[in-house]
């Protein structure tokens, strides 16, 4: 569950805020689109909902856990439980596929033995089993986004957020992502993708936020 009350968000403490009045709520294992144009501020509320930044004013609660109230040393095993897939795919290049999908485990201390099975089995999911050793920069587009997505999901978390994860691919390499995301919901994951692209959202309708300069302005 996500829940935004009165949210404000501005950066560096002074100017305007980039979002304004945020009052909406994700029930747990829903799907949302998160709509706008260019400069509404999906980002930013996406980096509310993963906790790379704090409200300025009001309530974030993330998880079932109002933010306000959150001790500092809990923030990381919270953020254990968000995924979060960007469109620049941020995938190290030093580091094989395998490699780059196994860093949030090994970061977190899982044994090698019990990461190795997790890794092989999201691999096989997302369609990149024959890709593991792979260098990211051998890879389309599609197949690093969707190493990505695998990266963000090994840890099985319990809400997903994609920063338009389809905005530099083609149409059917975007349905292949949209198609994991998808799954992911199924699998009772709470996903909300921000994205650009209305067709994509005609194709698989969902509930939607849509945003216009930093104000919700629908949530249906």
């Amino acid at each position: 569950m996500v829940r935004f009350g009165d949210v404000g968000l501005r950066y560096g403490g002074t100017g305007p805020e980039v979002l304004r009045d945020l009052d909406f709520l994700l029930e747990a294992g829903t799907f949302h689109w998160l709509l706008g144009p260019s400069g509404a501020g999906k980002s930013s509320l996406l980096r509310l909902m993963h906790l790379a930044a704090r409200p300025s004013r009001g309530e974030v609660e993330v998880l079932g856990i109002p933010l306000s109230r959150a001790r500092r040393g809990a923030l990381p095993a919270l953020r254990r439980r968000i995924g979060v897939v960007y469109q620049d795919f941020r995938l190290l290049p030093h580091l094989s596929v395998f490699d780059n999908v196994a860093l949030p485990l090994r970061v977190a201390g899982r044994a090698e033995a019990q990461s190795r099975a997790d890794v092989t089995e999201i691999l096989r999911w997302a369609g990149l089993h024959a890709k593991a050793d792979s260098a990211p920069a051998a890879l389309s587009g599609g197949e690093q986004q969707r190493v990505a997505i695998a990266r963000a999901v090994v840890m099985r978390p319990a809400l997903l957020v994609a920063d338009e994860p389809t905005g530099n691919l083609d149409v059917p390499q975007a349905r292949r992502v949209l198609s994991l995301l998808q799954e992911m919901h199924r699998m009772g994951t709470t996903v909300v993708v921000a994205t650009h692209a209305e067709g994509l959202v005609a194709e698989y309708p969902a509930p939607a936020l849509r945003l216009a300069e930093g104000r919700l302005v629908s949530h249906a």
